[in-house]
């Protein structure tokens, strides 16, 4: 049991391991995640990104590079890579904190790429968002600028079904900016209200009494 136990815990390390060396090198391509499952014939990886193109490298050159890291460096046997394009990248916080990475690299005021990308985020559907930008944004001190819109839970059920979280690192000329994103994806919430009209629910009612052979009982 003990082993058992072991051998889990090294795969969870391990995949941890992988996960933020490729987020480190490819979060200009919209990095989202990465599944490591072991297969009869080899251990399969799936990464998850904006732009799957940066990843795969001119001819598959990019692929190879990371096939052989993840064979010498993370002792992986036989990797199987596919990169799969994230379905909706606006949901994704990791690809969001990215991107306005990015946009403060370019050079865009922190403020208008928080507000781009929570819009971006209530478009795609979600239920809320969190925005939070800390670094040297306007003087020497350092400081934080946060914005949220909609619901965003932060304890309890709802935080580990809806909610997604990420934080990216990008280095200016004032020095390390960090954003932190927080995503409260689509779906039914424990505190959902529906509101019903008298005719809806008087169909819904069960009559008292049943029907047998004919009479009411």
């Amino acid at each position: 049991m003990v082993n058992i136990k072991r051998y889990f815990i090294e795969q969870g390390v391990k995949k941890v391991a992988v996960d933020e060396y490729l987020a480190s090198k490819f979060w200009r391509a919209g990095y989202a995640g990465v599944d490591v499952i072991r297969t009869p014939l080899g251990t399969r990886v799936i990464i998850y990104a904006a732009r799957p193109g940066m990843i795969i490298g001119r001819r598959g050159q990019t692929l190879r590079t990371i096939q052989l890291i993840l064979e010498k460096l993370f002792s992986i046997e036989n990797p199987q890579i596919t990169v799969v394009e994230v379905e909706n990248p606006d949901l994704s916080a990791r690809v969001v904190a990215f991107n306005i990475a990015l946009a403060l690299e370019r050079g865009i005021h922190f403020r208008r790429a928080a507000f781009i990308a929570l819009r971006r985020i209530l478009g795609a559907g979600a239920i809320g968002a969190e925005i939070i930008i800390s670094g040297k944004l306007v003087a020497e001190r350092a400081r934080y600028e946060k914005i949220k819109a909609g619901k965003v839970y932060k304890s309890g059920e709802q935080s580990l079904k809806l909610v997604d979280r990420a934080i990216a690192h990008v280095l200016l000329k004032p020095g390390i900016f960090g954003v932190e994103v927080v995503v409260t994806k689509p779906g039914v919430t424990s505190d959902y209200i529906e509101i019903t009209s008298q005719e809806k629910t008087d169909a819904q009612k069960v009559e008292p009494g049943r029907i047998a052979g004919g009479h009411v009982e």
